[in-house]
C-alpha cells in the first residue's frame, strides 16, 4: 500500500508543474527576442509580479505611489530635454545615433527651420486684400516649399551617409525621419536641447 500512495502523491505534485510547463510552452516566442531570455509578454508577467510583490495591499496608496513615480518620472525627463542628459531621456531620444543625429542637424543651418516663422508672414500678407501683395505670398510660399524640399533631400542623402559610416552596426530605423522633424523645429524651440553651435560638427 505504501508505494501505491507514494506514486500517487508523486503524480499529483508533478501534475501542477507540468500543466504550468505546458502553458509556457503554449506561448507564442517573440521571433525578435534574443534566445535564452524572456519574451516581451513573458517580461511584463515578470514586471507585474514584481509590482504586486511590491504593493501595499492598499489601493489607494498603492495609486498615490504610482502617481508619485510618475511624476518623478516627468520631472526627470523635463530635466533631462533641458540638459541632455542620457539617463533620463525618453525612448525615442535616446542613444548614440539620435544623440549624432540631434548634434547633425544643431549643427547646421536648415531652410526648415524657418517656416513656421515664414508660414506667420506669408499668412499675414495672403489675408491683406490687395491682389499684388497676394500674388507676392503665393510666390513666396512656392519658393518656400520648394527650397525645404530641396534642403531636406541634401539633408536626408548625407545624413543617411554618415550615419552609415559612424553606426554600421547599430540600428538606424526611423533616425533620419527624427533627424527631418528636427530640421521644423526653430532651434531655440528643439527639444532635448541642442548640445553643439552652429558649424561645430558632431
Amino acid at each position: 500500500m505504501g508505494p501505491v500512495f507514494g506514486s500517487r502523491s508523486s503524480k499529483e505534485e508533478k501534475a501542477p508543474t507540468d500543466k504550468v510547463s505546458a502553458d509556457l510552452s503554449k506561448q507564442p516566442r517573440d521571433p525578435q527576442a534574443p534566445k535564452g531570455r524572456p519574451t516581451p509578454k513573458r517580461a511584463v508577467a515578470q514586471s507585474q509580479r514584481r509590482s504586486v510583490a511590491a504593493s501595499t495591499g492598499n489601493r489607494k496608496e498603492d495609486a498615490k505611489r504610482a502617481r508619485e513615480r510618475r511624476r518623478v518620472e516627468l520631472t526627470r525627463q523635463r530635466e533631462a530635454l533641458a540638459s541632455g542628459d542620457e539617463r533620463f531621456l525618453p525612448a525615442r531620444d535616446k542613444g548614440p545615433v539620435r544623440r549624432y543625429v540631434r548634434d547633425y542637424v544643431d549643427s547646421r543651418f536648415t531652410v526648415a527651420e524657418l517656416f513656421l516663422p515664414l508660414a506667420v508672414v506669408i499668412l499675414v500678407l495672403s489675408m491683406i486684400r490687395v491682389p499684388a501683395l497676394q500674388n507676392i505670398a503665393l510666390l513666396m510660399w512656392l519658393a518656400v516649399i520648394a527650397l525645404i524640399i530641396i534642403d531636406s533631400i541634401g539633408i536626408v542623402f548625407r545624413l543617411r551617409k554618415a550615419l552609415a559610416q559612424r553606426f554600421p552596426d547599430e540600428p538606424r530605423r526611423g533616425a533620419v525621419a527624427y533627424g527631418l522633424m528636427r530640421t521644423l523645429q526653430m532651434r531655440r524651440l528643439r527639444l532635448p536641447k541642442p548640445q553643439v553651435k552652429r558649424g561645430e560638427r558632431p
